[in-house]
This record gives C-alpha cells, structure tokens and sequence, in this order.
C-alpha cells in the first residue's frame, strides 16, 4: 500500500526526559513511501536506502531542508549535533539546537552525486562535510521492540514490554507496550517514582497521579495493593493509553478514574506523585497541595538537582520533605502534609 505520511515526531519518548530534551529528532517524511509486502516475503523493497548528512548551523535548517525535499529526499532528520540539552521549552514549542545533524533519507537509486553537487554550496564555513552512507533495510518494528528489555524495580516490581514472557511470574509484573504517552520505565525520573512506590506499604491508600501520562505510575501503585487512583493529564492521548494499559493490566474499572483534570472528582488523597516539568511543578503548587489530605504524602520528580530547591520552597508552605533521592542528575522529592492543630 502507499502512504502519504507528513509528520514531526521526538525521539522515542522514553528519551525524552521531563524538563529536559534529550537529543530530539524531527522526522518529515516527504513523499509517498511504498512500504515492504510483508505478506510476500520474496518482493521486499528496497534492499537498502541511501542516506546523506552534513552538519549545519540552526539558522540554515530551513533552507537545507527545502533544499532535500526537492532533490527527493524521503524523511528529513534533525539531530543535536553538539550535545547541547534544551530545557523546557514552552508548549508547541519545537527549539532547534545551535549545530544541527541534518540527515536526508534518499532511494537507493538516488543520484547521489548530484545531489552532493547541489547541497554543496549550501554550506557555510564550518559546516561539516557532506557524508554518503547506504542504511540496509531492517525489520524497523523488530529492531524498535530489541530496546526495550523487561526492568525489576525494587524486590517486587518489574515493567515488562507485552511481547516479553515476564522473568518472575510470580512478581508483581505491570505489562507495558511503549506507545505515544510518556511513561516506559527507562527514565530516571519514572524508575525513581516506580521505586518509591514498590517501597510503600500502599493497602487501603489512595493515589493521584498529576501528568500520568502511560499511566504507568497509577496502575503500578494498583498492582502494589493501592486501594483506588485518579490518573490525570492534559493530553487526552495520555488518557486513553492510561485507559489501555489498565485494561492491559486487569485493573478493574472501579479502581482507576482517568480523565482530563477539569473532569476528574475526588477527595483529598493519600498520595500525590507528579513526574512533570519543574516549572509547572512551581506553579501548579497550591493546586496539588489542595489534592493532598493533611498528614498525606505528595512526591514530586521531573526536576534536575539544580531545580530542586526552588521547588521545594514553593511547597514549604504545605509539606515538610525528607531528603532528596537522586539519579542521573535528576530528583525525587518526597514531602509529608502538616497537619494543622
């Protein structure tokens, strides 16, 4: 079949840490692309594709990728060229870096020379050279699905992708196919509040999660004995693959609610974990504060180690916080709710 695909897309999602964007990449696929026939094993085409890159300056981006699309370039491809980190964008926002890995995905009888010749004087001094590659063809979905490997959390917990058998069958195991919605388990941010919570003696409690995203951290909080959960984001995609992977997981229907946070009802709960940006986690203060009954618990991450004083002072007026756990560079902080006499 033919698909007409025009897309911008980050980096598996799981790379993407909260606050902060990892190395991002911009995918346009520019023209029709006939996919492999995976019913006809014998007419899988192309055997390989030709890709062309060269470095560039954030200021030459547009003109390079005009450029590509019109001497057929398939897919175009920005990359962070010089490790430098971006830090919370503002929403709808998509920052370039500096220096660029700009990458064209050709056909494998592209002209390659002439496409050479024609981009060429497209660069400025102290662009990088221009640099031909053959990229073979992959099963992609098999090599995509070869990263995620099953991860333990604590004694107990283990995030297991669905096509993976589950090491200890008789662990407390949350199936998980990483999709659309933050939230896989390999970021540190998520590892350290999954961690939390496999520690926590979680019977009778209940939990909101503020930002759920996959849902990953209230179906864990479920699976671990948790008696109920609100799961609430501002994206409706992240409530519905949170509605999905509950299901997935055999979480009944009359424990979790997750909704769009102008539609979700509850008490004060138990615990309020909220794996999000630290500025909104600034902001959002008084708000989440209110979501917390007293003498509860509120744990907060998405922050990085230099971020973490400010947010604590921003709660200081509702909760006492233990000391900071860190991984990576990146927080964790855990608060108690004053009970006022």
């Amino acid at each position: 079949h033919w698909a007409r695909l025009w897309f911008e897309a980050r980096s598996n999602l799981q790379a993407l840490a909260p606050g902060r964007l990892k190395p991002q990449l911009t995918w346009r696929a520019t023209t029709p692309i006939k996919s492999n026939n995976f019913n006809n094993p014998a007419k899988q085409y192309p055997v390989h594709w030709i890709q062309i890159s060269t470095q560039i300056n954030s200021s030459q981006a547009e003109r390079f990728e005009s450029a590509m699309s019109s001497l057929g370039a398939l897919s175009i491809t920005y990359g962070d060229a010089a490790d430098q980190p971006l830090f919370e964008p503002a929403p709808g926002a998509t920052p370039l870096w500096e220096t660029i890995l700009v990458i064209g995905l050709f056909a494998a009888d592209a002209p390659v020379d002439a496409i050479s010749r024609e981009l060429h004087p497209l660069c400025d001094s102290g662009a990088g050279d221009i640099k031909v590659e053959i990229l073979e063809d992959k099963d992609w979905s098999r090599e995509w699905m070869e990263h995620f490997k099953p991860i333990k959390f604590g004694q107990r917990l283990w995030i297991c992708p669905t096509w993976i058998a589950p090491p200890d069958p008789g662990a407390v195991n949350l199936m998980l196919d990483p999709g659309m919605a933050f939230g896989t388990g390999t970021h540190p941010t998520t590892q350290l509040c999954l961690e939390w919570l496999e520690r926590q003696d979680l019977s009778e409690s209940t939990l909101i999660d503020y930002g759920c995203g996959s849902g990953i951290l209230a179906i864990a909080a479920l699976l671990l004995g948790c008696k109920h959960a609100w799961a609430t984001d501002i994206d409706q995609q992240a409530i519905d693959a949170t509605h999905q992977n509950a299901l997935l997981n055999k979480v009944a229907a009359d424990r979790l609610d997750a909704a769009l946070p102008d539609n979700v009802t509850r008490p004060a709960t138990d615990i309020v974990m909220a794996n999000i940006l630290a500025g909104p986690l600034v902001e959002l203060a008084p708000h989440l504060a209110s979501l917390c009954r007293e003498g509860g618990r509120i744990v907060l991450s998405g922050l990085l180690a230099s971020q973490a004083n400010s947010v604590q002072q921003a709660y200081a007026p509702w909760f006492t916080f233990a000391t900071p756990l860190e991984q990576d560079g990146w927080i964790l902080l855990d608060g108690h709710r004053i009970v006022n006499d």
